[in-house]
């Protein structure tokens, strides 16, 4: 079937030499994400130093191909020929690539990958050892390849270090920006968490008893991605130290960790992953392998797990339908009644670690990184700063004792071992968005509500379908937030959320 989207191929020869540049380099990046899901899920530890030589490798080969100096040319002869809107889109996302990969030597990336995988592969042991002054050891080439990064970046796009970073995740995000958003958010936040702890500081909660069988959480794990129209023969769950999603749209790897005594942390992160999956299943397919098609941003990509796993996961009509996949599996217990189980999904209580943080303390701990990691970046701090900092802050923010806790404090993420700064601020902006999303549905289907109470998901995944999914990249953010739900991102209606989840 022809696309309308794409006029006749012989019409646009440079864009069209484009496309099929951009399919190649798809390709070797999926073979590359298959390498990295292995790498966490299932590589034996010996095997680690010639994986990382193979991925820089094929990293390195990647950057040659998205730095070829004919796509320059390329790139200027299709400004001129007779594109659609769409061709249009993926032009600019095109030319954004080229312009960021540009502003990296060959050299940088292979060093990257290296310093990287190194970095993160001893951190898996470190952490639960507490040791600082071994993941320091690996730590420093980690960030002394960010911080060039981000030079080389920042000279590009004439964007401060740390912005220059963050842009690779949220495209057109500053620092004056989260800045700003998060500086409104730590006025009127604490406050809230007050009243609530005060709120519900009577109320009674039941913990689930376990020992939960690894088999059995594994396997209402799969109920629940079913139950959420993950699509099976697209993709598979398995285990990681740190939960994650991967791989590409045609096969979308996603992974969870299970702890005898917590049933909560797999089943709640594998619904946050399914978020992640359903998103990435549901890019158009007609447009894969061009970068229209990829996820809008990181932001974005978390708008969808934070609206899975917050928005829907703790609502009393998702929580009703979990109830008889509990029993069925773990059997009846009293801490499995529905009201109780609602009142432990909204449970606020201050707490260590980041990805067993509740929605109202949450962004207390993405505050205190985007914080510590753009001073690391722009050279206000160096690594030896980093425990007496966090410590600091975590006591300020959270009301929290970390000295000495390496393990449940700096070194809790897999993101600095892994490169990944300026990921952090994208979660606390994926809650704002998420927010957004709902009450844009509220106003398209004033019953949603009543239907997620009667089980029925689908019109929470028609809109985000429509409205985002099938989006992709054809809009920058502000504009497919404008569109998705009439007005960019409006931090109001996350408050508005938290506000009456939390006090009615």
């Amino acid at each position: 079937m022809t696309d309308p989207n794409r006029p006749a191929a012989g019409a646009t020869p440079a864009y069209s030499e484009l496309e099929q540049r951009h399919a190649r380099i798809y390709r070797f990046e999926h073979l590359g994400s298959i390498v990295g899901w292995d790498q966490a899920a299932n590589m034996p530890p010996k095997g680690n130093e010639a994986r990382a030589a193979a991925m820089a490798e094929l990293d390195t080969l990647l950057h040659g191909l998205r730095t070829d100096a004919w796509l320059r040319d390329l790139l200027q002869r299709a400004e001129d020929e007779p594109l659609s809107d769409w061709q249009r889109a993926n032009l600019r996302e095109m030319r954004r690539d080229w312009r960021a990969s540009n502003a990296l030597p060959a050299r940088l990336v292979e060093q990257r990958t290296l310093a990287t995988a190194r970095c993160e592969h001893a951190w898996r042991r470190q952490r639960p050892a507490n040791d600082w002054a071994g993941f320091v050891e690996n730590f420093r080439p980690v960030l002394r390849v960010a911080r060039e990064e981000a030079q080389c970046l920042s000279q590009e796009t004439g964007l401060a270090p740390y912005d220059a970073l963050m842009d690779r995740y949220e495209p057109g995000m500053t620092s004056a920006e989260v800045e700003r958003v998060f500086g409104d958010l730590k006025t009127w936040l604490p406050d809230l968490v007050r009243k609530v702890q005060e709120r519900q500081r009577d109320e009674p909660v039941l913990l689930p008893q376990g020992p939960f069988a690894r088999p059995a959480q594994k396997a209402i794990s799969l109920a629940m991605m079913q139950r959420l129209d993950f699509d099976f023969d697209a993709g598979r769950l398995d285990e990681s130290t740190h939960p994650f999603s991967g791989g590409v749209p045609e096969d979308v790897r996603l992974t969870t960790r299970y702890l005898d005594h917590d049933l909560h942390q797999s089943l709640m992160g594998t619904v946050h992953e399914t978020g992640h999956a359903r998103y990435e299943q549901n890019l158009p397919r007609s447009w894969l392998g061009q970068p229209i098609a990829r996820a809008r941003s990181y932001g974005i990509h978390e708008s969808q797990s934070l609206s899975f796993e917050m928005q829907l996961g703790a609502h009393p009509g998702f929580v009703r339908m979990l109830v008889p996949m509990l029993v069925d599996h773990f059997g009846a217990q009293p801490a499995f009644e529905v009201d109780n189980l609602c009142r432990l999904m909204t449970r606020v209580k201050p707490g260590f670690i980041r990805v067993d943080a509740d929605e109202l303390t949450y962004p207390a701990h993405v505050i205190l990184r985007f914080e510590i990691e753009r001073a690391l970046i722009e050279g206000g701090l160096e690594v030896e700063d980093i425990p007496a900092l966090w410590d600091a802050k975590m006591a300020d923010y959270l009301g929290v004792d970390t000295r000495g806790n390496f393990a449940d404090g700096p070194m809790q993420d897999v993101h600095w071992p892994s490169g990944a700064f300026g990921y952090f601020p994208c979660y606390t902006l994926g809650a704002m968005y998420a927010a957004q999303w709902f009450a844009a549905m509220r106003r398209a289907t004033p019953d949603l509500d009543a239907q997620i109470e009667a089980g029925n998901l689908k019109p929470v995944f028609d809109w985000l379908s429509q409205n985002i999914w099938q989006q992709a990249s054809r809009w920058e953010t502000p504009e497919l937030a404008l569109r998705a739900s009439g007005e960019r991102l409006n931090p109001a209606h996350y408050r508005a959320h938290l506000e009456q989840r939390y006090l009615g």
